[in-house]
């Protein structure tokens, strides 16, 4: 994917002196009295910001925070928060300016927070009059932020179509990196783990994989529906029997090209969803019509473990079990030791993954880890993101 990067822009010195507009993601967690309760959107954003003012750039920052009504700006919508964080990361004071569309006062060297986005009214349309508006406050637009990447909104997409350049910044051609060297020239095999509680929420991105991964690996609640179309009985575990046809469908797709869906061989019950229930190890052909599959058993964990060992490529999207109760982790724990041990590129991606990926400490050993949700799962399923796509127009003039 062949994108303007503003590092280059910065290393030539094309950046000096500009205006530079940068579109991030500060979209944080909030408590109740508006205070962050986890910063690390905030820290991300800090590596391209800084640049910029090395560069001896105007810089310009804004996001999206929450979910406001369009022209009716409320005080719980403010970046107030963001702009105190932001300015105790850069050590400087980063000065948070409301009403920026019709022009902002900012030096050279300087760093402002533009309030809010999102309250703007034809934001989320991508409404043109918009765009060119803030496309006139620029030189240079930048951005960089993944997890917006998916939507075609004014800061997103308009403002990009109307910039004098155009261009990603360190954290969006970091994504764009590792999603070409998982997806777009993976070594092979390529092994792809999708979970999750529902076939119906990831049947396009288990489509879209089946069609190019060697292994397609499925666990949760949809492993649970794959179960099913392989005949097995599955008692009251969590599952979607009409889609079972669908299931059906990405297995004999997969093997068609000689790839293999692995169906679990045994299987984590309990009696009860809870923390506390007894977790009862049984083969994947002897469940009980009253129980209740919470995880793959040891021998499934096993074997998955060692063909990933093997693979030259893993994406991973979603635990195997109901990782956050102890007795029915270790599926998901044994993968996440598999990824962290395998010598493939791994590119990691979705809240829950990223809980795992936590848990079980081996952030420094997954090749690459998505910051973006919905971003990443688009991706996944084989779109064109708006953001990527306006970027790639502009690059190639």
């Amino acid at each position: 994917m062949n994108v303007i990067r503003f590092s280059d822009l910065c290393a030539n010195g094309q950046a000096a002196g500009q205006r530079v507009f940068i579109r991030a993601d500060l979209n944080v967690p909030q408590a109740d009295d508006g205070s962050i309760t986890e910063d690390t959107r905030v820290r991300a954003s800090v590596p391209c910001i800084q640049m910029a003012l090395a560069a001896g750039a105007t810089v310009m920052v804004t996001s999206h925070l929450g979910r406001p009504t369009e022209g009716e700006f409320k005080p719980e919508d403010s970046l107030a928060p963001v702009a105190k964080r932001l300015g105790e990361l850069l050590g400087r004071e980063v000065p948070l300016v409301a009403n920026w569309v019709d022009g902002v006062q900012v030096a050279p060297g300087q760093v402002v927070l533009l309030e809010n986005c999102r309250v703007n009214k034809g934001e989320k349309k991508n409404d043109e009059v918009l765009a060119r508006k803030m496309a006139a406050l620029c030189d240079i637009f930048v951005n960089d932020a993944f997890g917006t990447a998916h939507r075609a909104e004014g800061t997103t997409y308009g403002i990009a179509q109307f910039a004098p350049i155009a261009c990603a910044g360190p954290l969006l051609a970091a994504e764009i990196d590792a999603i070409g060297k998982a997806l777009a020239k993976p070594q092979r095999p390529l092994a792809a783990i999708v979970a999750g509680s529902k076939v119906s929420t990831k049947l396009t991105i288990l489509k879209s994989l089946s069609q190019n991964v060697d292994q397609l690996i499925v666990g949760g609640g949809i492993a649970n529906t794959f179960m099913l179309a392989a005949g097995l009985k599955i008692g009251k575990s969590l599952a979607e029997s009409d889609l079972v046809g669908e299931a059906k469908a990405v297995i004999e797709a997969m093997k068609a090209r000689g790839a293999e869906v692995p169906i679990p061989t045994d299987v984590v019950v309990a009696k009860t969803f809870a923390a506390d229930a007894v977790a009862t190890v049984k083969k994947a052909t002897d469940v009980a019509d009253d129980d209740l599959i919470l995880d793959i058993g040891p021998e499934t964990a096993a074997h998955l473990a060692a063909q990933l060992k093997k693979a030259g490529t893993i994406v991973w999207n979603g635990p195997v079990g109901v990782f956050e109760f102890a007795p029915f982790e270790n599926g998901t724990k044994v993968i996440a030791q598999a990824i962290a041990e395998s010598s493939a590129f791994s590119l990691a991606g979705g809240g829950d993954t990223l809980a795992a990926i936590a848990k079980y400490g081996i952030e420094k050993q997954v090749g690459y880890i998505s910051t973006g949700g919905g971003a990443f799962l688009e991706i996944l399923e084989g779109k064109t993101l708006p953001a990527f796509e306006i970027l790639t127009q502009r690059a190639a003039g």
